[in-house]
């Protein structure tokens, strides 16, 4: 079942609350959101692009930090990993990320609220930003480049759910919708992205980790306990860990306990 076929059941179920094994649920508005990261299968459809608007400038800083001094607005932290379609993570994927400020407006003479960055070496990425501001004609949404090396840029943007404007918004398009949810502090999402690239083969598992109960492999639930390196984590989110995945690497997927 890829995120598509997932999204158009949502559609056809409504108004049901949920769909079968948590695969997306519906939201205010009647929008479905996707699952938390990672999310993937082999033959998943790549991310849909979308356009590029009127405000992205080249050569903006690299960081994984958009907040700067006196940076007004709701915090937010989106995380997620890049996959091809083959479902294997992709490192050194560039993220290019630009929007507005919580007033709706865009820095187009210098580079606030833009960044870029780069995949690790398991295809995760994290952003810490703010909420977006909204401004005439648009909801609520992040822009994004994505490009794989020596592959062709997907150029689209991310959404929030439960935003009234997203059903007004003509550019708006459910699967480009994060998972989000409230925090101390602010708010996370959750967003993987989808290439249109072949990856090379994934590493095979490894069994348990020295000095743990983690095991590439096994399908961890939500709450799932394990030990890693003598600490023990919570698993957050239900995932088939892979290398690359250990909790110490994967703050998305694994919490201390």
């Amino acid at each position: 079942m890829t995120r598509k076929s997932v999204l158009t059941a949502a559609a056809l179920a409504l108004p049901a609350p949920f769909l079968v094994a948590g695969a997306a649920r519906a939201v205010a508005g009647g929008e479905v959101s996707p699952p938390l990261t990672p999310y993937c299968d082999d033959g998943d459809d790549p991310t849909p692009a979308q356009m590029e608007g009127p405000y992205f400038k080249p050569n903006s800083p690299r960081r994984t930090s958009l907040v700067e001094a006196g940076t007004i607005g709701t915090r937010l932290t989106v995380t997620g990993h890049v996959f091809g379609l083959d479902c294997r993570p992709l490192p050194n994927v560039l993220l290019d990320f630009w929007q507005a400020d919580a007033n709706g407006g865009y820095d187009n003479l210098g580079y606030r609220l833009r960044g870029h960055q780069f995949t690790d070496a398991s295809g995760a990425y994290r952003l810490d930003t703010i909420v977006p501001g909204l401004y005439p004609g648009r909801t609520r949404h992040l822009h994004v480049k994505a490009q794989a090396p020596n592959r062709p840029v997907l150029t689209t943007q991310l959404y929030f759910p439960g935003e009234p404007r997203n059903s007004t918004d003509t550019l708006f398009d459910p699967e480009l919708l994060m998972a989000v949810r409230t925090v101390d502090g602010g708010r996370a999402a959750s967003f993987d992205f989808v290439l249109n690239v072949a990856s090379g083969p994934t590493p095979t598992p490894t069994g348990t980790a020295p000095g743990g109960t983690w095991a590439a492999g096994t399908a961890y639930p939500v709450g799932a306990q394990v030990t890693y390196g003598g600490l023990g984590y919570r698993c957050l989110q239900a995932h088939t860990a892979q290398p690359g995945w250990e909790p110490p690497r994967a703050p998305a997927l694994w919490a201390p306990a």
